[in-house]
């Protein structure tokens, strides 16, 4: 059974033409007890076979703590996109509704190195001289 529709995938691929560079997603999940967990594998395997420049590493949260420790995941489902360099960028849950339209964003961005912010933006950014911790938390409804 396939998550994503053709139609979807279609689109998805025209999309992700645009990738610069290579981007990894890595994804932690467990085998039991875990909401959403098939599902969001599903769909990043899915989705990793839109492009030959995404590919999908899977680890098991339960067994691979060095893996876990590494990334510094402390729930799951949780998905790492990277390329050569983790940006911490972390989604939690299953990235379906309008959560995957920005999963696809982040792709992007990471892809080709730029995160999409105004040079203003940038430069207020460097101005911050301690460590920030930023959640976005999203509900479905």
């Amino acid at each position: 059974m396939s998550l994503l529709r053709e139609i979807d995938l279609a689109e998805i691929r025209e999309r992700l033409r645009e990738m610069a560079n290579p981007v990894k997603l890595v994804h932690f999940t467990q085998e039991l007890n875990l909401e959403y967990g098939r599902e969001a594998r599903m769909l990043l395997e899915e989705l990793s076979g839109t492009s030959d420049k995404l590919s999908l590493e899977v680890h098991n949260f339960l067994l691979e703590k060095e893996k876990v420790a590494e990334y510094d995941i402390d729930k799951v489902p949780a998905t790492i996109i990277r390329n050569g360099k983790d940006y911490g960028v972390r989604f939690y849950g299953l990235p379906a509704g309008y959560e995957f339209s920005t999963l696809l964003d982040a792709i992007l961005h990471i892809s080709k190195n730029d995160s999409g912010l105004k040079p203003e933006t940038k430069e207020k950014l460097t101005r911050i001289n301690q460590p920030l911790h930023l959640e976005v938390f999203v509900t479905p409804t």
